[in-house]
């Protein structure tokens, strides 16, 4: 299951609106891939891909899909972080420590998570399944401490655990060893718990979001109000290709920063499927040099960029947190809607037979989905109702 939205650390009360807009239309984008994602979870389960995808066994037009929707949490944690940054130092005023309002919002999240987002994928509570709110929600909480540190130390933390976790991949706990529960929580995914009356399971371990949040805190001062947008975009779309760069050559010799090495395939196009094939659970360091060094470059673009799609996606990604827990539940009853009228055609489930249809299905919901997310998110940002802005 894929991901989801950032919690609301909208820069657009802190910073001026031309800077902004790039980082709300940056959020769309991966919101509506999200989309994708999430609607090939409803109706082309029974094509299910596995972590990291078999790429013997997934077609080049479902393992692009998924490989698409990479780029929404890592994108959506650092942005965050950058948020996060943003509110510490308003455009207007002197600066202001955001821990208090990182704690707050990042328990809210995990409350979300386990009460709304988890009945919104099964219409009932089972296995509590915690995924990306839930661990951006503990980021967030994570960078509440550790704001109180100095600048260049929660930049060093960031890289340390960004560039290090791999060396962790080694250490492994099983289930009823001393040590278990918290490695599966910092870097193992598994079952935190599974008895007959509770079964918690840990889809997204924490320790590498915490690096990328610290990074991404790290990386306010490129839309600091001294700072020249043009100096910005060079620097993001130094830094992403910077990232690609440093990919091809720790991926192109194996070298370190993923587990699974890529290795030639029958055909160029499984070759290069193997080669783009990472671990996301826990986000390798190559999955995040991959996603971050595409996700730079398109934060510089979309700034200078303007267009009615441009607008769409900055008014999608100016409410992210509504247009997600709205997007599951329409799922949702549309899922359940579908099975009760039409009924099962793979097995109990029913699903498309073609991956455009997920494509198309997407597509639709987006246009019917923007009309409320916009009208929220103009409430949202008028409105003096303060636990709105949670949303």
């Amino acid at each position: 299951m894929a991901v989801v939205s950032t919690p609301p650390l909208t820069a657009a009360a802190v910073a001026n609106k031309s800077r902004i807009a790039s980082i709300d239309i940056m959020r769309g984008l991966v919101i509506v891939l999200m989309l994708v994602d999430h609607v090939r979870e409803r109706f082309y389960l029974h094509r299910q891909v596995s972590d990291p995808m078999d790429v013997d066994s997934t077609s080049p037009a479902l393992f692009f899909t998924r490989l698409a929707a990479h780029l929404c949490a890592p994108t959506f944690v650092f942005l965050t972080g950058l948020s996060a940054w943003l509110y510490a130092h308003p455009s207007r005023g002197g600066a202001r420590s955001p821990s208090g309002f990182l704690f707050k919002r990042g328990l809210f999240l995990v409350l979300l998570e386990v009460t709304l987002v988890n009945f919104s994928w099964a219409g009932s509570f089972g296995t509590f399944w915690l995924q990306v709110i839930w661990v951006i929600g503990l980021s967030m909480i994570a960078l509440s401490l550790l704001v109180t540190l100095r600048y260049w130390m929660i930049g060093a933390i960031g890289f340390l655990i960004v560039f290090g976790h791999n060396l962790l991949t080694p250490i492994t706990f099983e289930p009823g060893e001393f040590g278990y529960g918290l490695w599966t929580l910092l870097h193992d995914r598994g079952y935190l718990l599974d008895t007959e009356t509770l079964r918690i399971k840990i889809s997204y371990p924490l320790l590498p979001w915490i690096g990328v949040i610290a990074l991404g805190y790290f990386a306010g001062p490129l839309y600091a109000r001294t700072t020249d947008a043009a100096v910005r975009r060079r620097a993001l779309v130094g830094l992403g290709l910077g990232c690609l760069a440093l990919l091809l050559v720790l991926r192109g010799f194996n070298i370190y920063g993923e587990t699974l090495p890529w290795v030639a395939g029958g055909t160029a196009l499984q070759t290069a499927m193997s080669f783009v094939n990472f671990t996301k659970y826990p986000p390798s360091l190559d999955f995040l040099l991959l996603t971050l060094g595409v996700a730079f470059p398109l934060l510089a673009w979309f700034e200078n960029g303007k267009s009615r799609l441009m607008d769409a996606m900055e008014v999608l990604g100016s409410a992210p947190m509504f247009f997600y827990i709205l997007h599951l539940y329409v799922l949702l009853i549309l899922y359940q809607t579908i099975l009760a009228t039409v009924g099962p055609n793979h097995g109990e489930l029913f699903g498309v037979e073609h991956i455009w249809w997920i494509w198309m299905i997407s597509a639709i919901l987006t246009v019917v989905l923007y009309f409320p997310t916009r009208a929220f998110a103009r409430f949202k940002h008028s409105t003096k109702m303060g636990w709105v802005k949670y949303f």
